[in-house]
């Protein structure tokens, strides 16, 4: 079973920056499809962007130009670099693999934007 591990959520300030992690176990890392999500209170989840096994990458519109998915398979790891950050950014960032039948998903890590 793929475990997925969040870190790197806090609490900045409007227009500043922040890079969350996710560290996946097993061998099988590079072979999977992974993805930032985020739920906000009274929201639904939604995807923030996703990177497949070749690199190809997918942003929600309102994330476009301002955050970069990223990931290193030598580390298990994928990132999200998020910049310019709004008060509309704020929620808990969960991350998750998908292969096949597949489908794990970290504890989330939150984030929050606020002056």
């Amino acid at each position: 079973q793929v475990q997925l591990v969040e870190s790197g959520g806090g609490l900045v300030q409007p227009g500043g920056s922040l890079r969350l992690s996710c560290v996946a176990s097993g061998n099988s890392f590079s072979l999977y499809t992974m993805g930032w999500y985020r739920q906000a209170p009274g929201k639904q989840r939604e995807l923030v962007a996703s990177i497949t096994n070749s690199g190809s990458t997918n942003y929600a519109d309102s994330v476009k130009g301002r955050f970069t998915i990223s990931r290193d398979n030598d580390k298990n790891t994928v990132y999200l670099q998020m910049n310019n950050l709004k008060p509309e950014d704020t929620a808990v960032y969960y991350c998750n693999a998908k292969y096949y039948w597949l489908d794990p998903w970290g504890q989330g890590t939150q984030v929050t934007v606020s002056s």
